[in-house]
C-alpha cells in the first residue's frame, strides 16, 4: 500500500509549540475534532485518532466526497470520455421531460461542476424523493440562465456520477478504483447509492483519515502521484479557481471566497473540500501543506477551525518558516495525540439498590424512531438491550457497566441504514437512571439513550449530537408483565 512517510515535527518549518497551541485552542473552542493529519511537503509532521477513533476506520465524508467526484470528471475528462461543455441532457435524452425548457437544454458539466445550473432554489428534498434521481432532476423548473446564479446543490454532484456511469458504462467506485484509488494505495471503498444503484456522488462516500490526505497530496501535486499522472494539472487548476461567485449572502469568509469544481475557495490561494459536521481536505500550494480533519460540529464551528488553521498554522509558517522546535517539544506532542480520547463518562459505581432489568420489556409510546419495545437482560456486569421496531430489523445492543464494548450494529450513515462498528457505554447516574452511549466511530454520530425507570414504566430520552435526519425525542413505556424477547 502506498502510505504516507511520518515524521515528527521539528523537522519541518512548523515548531511543535505551534501545534500545541492550536490544539489548546481546539480544546478552549470546545471543537470536537476526531482526527487530524498535517502534511508539510508531503511529510506527515502530525497525526492524531481520537480514540476508539483508529486510523484503519474508515469516515463517512458527507460533501467531501462531492471533491473526489470532481476528480473523477477530470479523470474523465482526460481520457476522452466527456467534455466539460458537453450538454447534461444529451446524456438522458430518453429521461428528460416531455418539453426541455431552454435554461435546461443550456445546462452543461462545467455548470454542473460549479453549482452554477440555474437552479435558484435547494432542489435536494424534491429529487431524492423520488425513486429514479435522474428523471426528478431532469424535471426540476430551471429558473435562471446555468452560469448565472451560483446555488449550492448537491444534485448537481449527484448528475455528474450519473453521466459518468452513462459515459463509461462503470459504477463510479468502478471507474475511479484503476485510475484513482489503486495508484494511491486506497483500498476498495463504500460510497452509498440512490435508490437505482448510482453512487450518490455529492455525498455517502467513506473513506479513512489516511486516504482523505493522500487525494489532498495528490492534488498539492497537481494530479501527479510518484511523478506519474492521475488527473491532469490543467484540471486541478480549473477546479481550484474560482468558477462561480459565492459571496452574495455568505455570512463566512471562507464561504466567500468562490467556488471552483466541488472545491471551495479559501484565502491566500488555499482551497478545500469540506463536510457536514467538519470533514475537511484542506491544501494551502504556497507553503505545500495538507491539513484532513474528521469531526462532530456544530453550526459555525467548521469556519472556527479553519480561522484557527489561518492563524496557528499558516501564519506560523509564514512568520517562521525555518523555525525548529526541541525534541523534547515534539515527544510531548505527540504523547499528547496518542492520549486523545473521546469524552464520555468514566464508569461509576453500581447502585446497590437497583431495579432488577433482567426480563423486563417496556412498550414504548409513539415516537419518531419507531421504536416500540425494549427488552433487557442483566447478568453481573453485562446489560443486553434489544431495540424491537414496527418497520424494520430489531437491533441488540451489548454493554459493560465496567469497560467500553465493541459492537456490530445497524444505523444510519448518510442516505441509509447501514452495518457499521460502535462502541458502547452504560453508566448509572443513580439507582434509577441508566445512561446508554453508542458512538459510531465510522461517521461522528454519538447516541444517547437516557432511561428513567419508575415503578411500572420508564421515560427514555433519546439524543444524537450531530445528524441531518435523526431528531431528538422522548417517550414514555409500560412494563410488560409477559417476557417478551422470545418473540
Amino acid at each position: 500500500m502506498n502510505r504516507l512517510k511520518s515524521d515528527i515535527p521539528e523537522n519541518h518549518g512548523l515548531p511543535s509549540k505551534a501545534l500545541s497551541r492550536f490544539f489548546d485552542r481546539i480544546e478552549e473552542k470546545h471543537l470536537q475534532v476526531n482526527s487530524f493529519m498535517l502534511l508539510q511537503d508531503g511529510q506527515v509532521t502530525a497525526r492524531m485518532w481520537r480514540a476508539p477513533y483508529r486510523p484503519d476506520s474508515p469516515q463517512l465524508l458527507y460533501s467531501l466526497s462531492k471533491s473526489i467526484t470532481s476528480i473523477a470528471v477530470g479523470i474523465a475528462a482526460d481520457n476522452g470520455y466527456l467534455q466539460l461543455d458537453d450538454q447534461v441532457i444529451n446524456f438522458f435524452l430518453e429521461r428528460c421531460p416531455e418539453r426541455i425548457s431552454d435554461n435546461l437544454s443550456k445546462m452543461t458539466i462545467h455548470h454542473l461542476l460549479s453549482m452554477n445550473t440555474g437552479h435558484r432554489f435547494n432542489i435536494y428534498n424534491a429529487v431524492t424523493g423520488e425513486k429514479d434521481w435522474v428523471r426528478s432532476f431532469l424535471s426540476m423548473e430551471v429558473e435562471c440562465e446555468p452560469g448565472s446564479h451560483y446555488s449550492y446543490n448537491t444534485p448537481a454532484a449527484y448528475m455528474l456520477s450519473a453521466i459518468i456511469r452513462q459515459a463509461t458504462g462503470q459504477h463510479l467506485v468502478d471507474f475511479l478504483m484503476p485510475r484513482l484509488f489503486k495508484p494511491l494505495g486506497i483500498e476498495r471503498p463504500v460510497w452509498e447509492t440512490c435508490p437505482m444503484g448510482i453512487a450518490a456522488g455529492g455525498m455517502g462516500l467513506s473513506l479513512t483519515t489516511e486516504d482523505v490526505a493522500k487525494i489532498g497530496q495528490l492534488l498539492l501535486d497537481k494530479g501527479k502521484v510518484e511523478g506519474k499522472a492521475v488527473v491532469s494539472e490543467a484540471y486541478v487548476a480549473m477546479a481550484t479557481r474560482e468558477q462561480s461567485d459565492n459571496r452574495h449572502g455568505a455570512t463566512e469568509i471562507d464561504s466567500a471566497q468562490g467556488y471552483g469544481y466541488q472545491f471551495h475557495l479559501g484565502r491566500r490561494g488555499c482551497y478545500r473540500g469540506g463536510g457536514s459536521f467538519g470533514q475537511l481536505c484542506f491544501v494551502a500550494p504556497e507553503p505545500r501543506i495538507v491539513i484532513v480533519a474528521t469531526a462532530a460540529f456544530g453550526k459555525g464551528q467548521s469556519q472556527t477551525l479553519l480561522d484557527l488553521i489561518y492563524e496557528h498554522i499558516i501564519d506560523e509558517l509564514d512568520r517562521s518558516h525555518i523555525a525548529r522546535s526541541l525534541t523534547a517539544d515534539s515527544a510531548a506532542l505527540w504523547q499528547r495525540f496518542a492520549d486523545m480520547e473521546y469524552p464520555v463518562p468514566a464508569p461509576h459505581p453500581i447502585p446497590g439498590d437497583l431495579p432488577d432489568l433482567d426480563g423486563r420489556c417496556y412498550r414504548l409510546a409513539d415516537n419518531p424512531e419507531r421504536l416500540h419495545r425494549l427488552d433487557f437482560a442483566r447478568q453481573g456486569e453485562r446489560l443486553e438491550v434489544r431495540l424491537c421496531y414496527e418497520e424494520r430489523e430489531n437491533r441488540v445492543l451489548e454493554f459493560d457497566f465496567r469497560l467500553p464494548v465493541h459492537i456490530q450494529d445497524t444505523f444510519v450513515k448518510d442516505l441509509a441504514i447501514h452495518r457499521q462498528e460502535a462502541v458502547t457505554h452504560a453508566v448509572w447516574h443513580d439507582s434509577t437512571t441508566l445512561k446508554l452511549i453508542l458512538l459510531y466511530i465510522e461517521t461522528p454520530y454519538c447516541v444517547n439513550y437516557t432511561i428513567q425507570f419508575n415503578e411500572r414504566g420508564i421515560d427514555l430520552h433519546f439524543h444524537i449530537n450531530v445528524s441531518l435526519t435523526l431528531r431528538d425525542y422522548r417517550a414514555s413505556g409500560m412494563l410488560v408483565e409477559k417476557d417478551l424477547r422470545s418473540e
